[in-house]
């Protein structure tokens, strides 16, 4: 054994051990948990946060060391279906439609199971297995995130495990991108590089955009390359950046008004004609008369019919029950008023701020989709995370607390009618909101 190993070995010993045990816990979550099992889940969620922390603690500027280990932990997840969520069969049924030149926003899953079935692989399993809400409503999922979805479906052949090996690939492909071009950009902001390790060493990261293949993941990555690309004055190849970013998920639609102060007026127009050209360049293949009605139905059910993990909804609900309001109103009520709170979010921390460089412009995207999630009546345990990339931005660990807290949102689906834990919930949000304020007050007093 070369002496240079044996000294590596032994200065890096319980680095190595943390990331052994992480590589054990991770294959116990891919290959041994059922999501019914919220002790067993809780368990292995604890264990890697604090395994995380630790190796980002003795190892930080190890950059090899944790990008390795980082790739690793993401591959186990390989050869595994996921076990937390069952959306991947509805991006398997919608690449299959793609790739076979149907349209997935004309037609729902209850209505081709009665006319064009034959045209989708394993279409009875895939049918079954997304479930009844997801069947009975067109799809929501945006123009670039479908082509990748055809993309998965072509290199997975028929094969459901071949379409779900490619777009893992995909998703851990993204994340490279993002600890590439986000370990630059911290470099141009005057960051420690090692910050991006929040982002891709954490647990919730790995579990629900490898494990679980949501495709946040993707989405962030064309955003931190257009926010690296701001960073170095390439507006014109990041406004294109951006409007790929917006067709995966819209999310980064909450953030254009940001950027009028950060340009300046005439340069702000061109940006935004920029976006908004590539944006609806992606949207053309998929134009009729129908979608843009059917597509803006899907969304509106976001904000009027869904609740799942919300804090301030949950504490209104709770009022509004007490004076004899009716629950299914109240959502609909509340949702007439979550985009408009929204909207006067984003013109606050667009005009106010008299600052406005590109950290001041990360600092305002941070604020402003807290804010959106404090309010939304749904927060599914994978939304954090574009706040766990934006926070390594600036000086603010509230987010990375919130990625841990979340799990507590999990026991809902270790019940058969995902019924969720009101005092769980509270214990969340307490330390979300606790440690927010503690940063808040600490911030004011270094003033």
């Amino acid at each position: 054994m070369p002496i240079t190993f044996k000294n590596y070995v032994k200065l890096h010993k319980v680095s190595l051990i943390l990331a052994v045990l992480s590589f054990v816990f991770y294959y116990t979550f891919a290959y041994h948990l059922d999501r019914t099992d919220f002790i067993k889940l809780l368990s292995l969620f604890v264990a890697l946060f604090f395994f995380c922390f630790k190796l980002i603690q003795f190892e930080k500027l190890n950059f090899r060391f944790l990008l390795g280990v980082g790739i690793i932990f993401r591959l186990i997840f390989l050869f595994t279906e996921p076990n937390l969520s069952q959306d991947f069969y509805r991006f398997i049924w919608d690449g299959n439609l793609v790739s076979s030149g149907v349209n997935p926003y004309l037609h729902t899953p209850d209505e081709l199971m009665q006319n064009m079935v034959s045209i989708i692989p394993n279409a009875s399993e895939l049918y079954q297995g997304m479930g009844s809400l997801s069947a009975r409503h067109y799809s929501n999922y945006p123009p670039l995130n479908q082509l990748i979805f055809a993309l998965a479906a072509l290199l997975g052949g028929k094969s459901i495990f071949g379409s779900l090996f490619a777009m893992r690939g995909i998703i851990i492909l993204a994340d490279i991108g993002i600890f590439y071009f986000g370990r630059k950009l911290l470099k141009n902001l005057n960051r420690s590089p090692h910050l991006i390790f929040w982002y891709f060493l954490n647990p919730l990261v790995i579990v629900e955009l490898t494990g679980n293949l949501h495709f946040e993941g993707v989405m962030l990555f064309f955003f931190i390359l257009a926010m690296f690309l701001l960073s170095i004055n390439k507006w014109k190849i990041a406004a294109i950046a951006l409007a790929c970013s917006i067709s995966i998920k819209l999310v980064p639609l909450l953030f254009l008004p940001l950027f009028f102060k950060y340009f300046g007026w005439k340069k702000s127009v061109a940006f935004y004609a920029l976006v908004g050209i590539a944006s609806v360049l992606l949207f053309l293949p998929f134009n009729t008369p129908e979608f843009i009605d059917n597509y803006s139905k899907t969304i509106k059910l976001w904000f009027s019919n869904f609740e799942f993990n919300s804090s301030i909804y949950n504490i209104a609900k709770k009022i509004a029950l007490n004076f004899d309001a009716k629950p299914w109103e109240f959502i609909i009520e509340y949702g007439k008023i979550t985009p408009i709170l929204t909207i006067a979010t984003v013109g606050l921390f667009t005009f106010l701020p008299k600052k406005y460089d590109l950290n001041r412009v990360l600092w305002s995207m941070m604020w402003v989709l807290t804010i959106y999630y404090f309010i939304s009546t749904t927060v599914h345990p994978w939304y954090p995370i574009f706040l766990v990339l934006l926070s390594i931005f600036t000086t603010y660990r509230y987010a990375i607390i919130w990625s841990a807290a979340i799990v507590l949102s999990y026991f809902a689906y270790s019940q058969a009618d995902f019924k969720e834990n009101l005092w769980l919930l509270s214990i969340e949000y307490i330390s979300v909101y606790g440690y927010l304020f503690y940063e808040i007050v600490s911030h004011n007093n270094k003033k």
